[in-house]
């Protein structure tokens, strides 16, 4: 059985603990770097990464793209939302269907 890891500043990720889902503090690009890495070796099957970290990574949030596991889904911060993880919903959704149904 697959879990579910959240990465992300400490204010932005507390609620997760609450629902028992494992909670990753990280604040730079290799600290976060590091913890996808990690995660995605200890079978973790999705990983939430907040918007502001995932942006400082690019080039490792793209390498997961191509693999089915671990799923990496982008979520906003507690700052508010950069609009990646809605572009990436968006450009899926196209590839799969074709157009753009959102």
């Amino acid at each position: 059985m697959y879990k579910v890891a959240v990465i992300g500043d400490k204010d932005s990720i507390l609620a997760f603990k609450a629902l028992g889902v494992r909670v990753f503090t990280a604040y730079d690009a290799r600290e976060t770097r590091r913890l996808v890495d990690d995660l995605a070796r200890d079978e973790y099957g999705v990983i939430f990464i907040t918007e502001q970290l995932a942006a400082l990574i690019p080039e490792t949030i793209q390498r997961y793209d191509d693999e089915i596991i671990p799923a990496i889904i982008l979520i906003p911060s507690n700052q508010g939302t950069l609009n990646i993880g809605m572009d990436r919903i968006n450009n899926n959704v196209e590839k799969a269907v074709g157009s753009n149904i959102l």
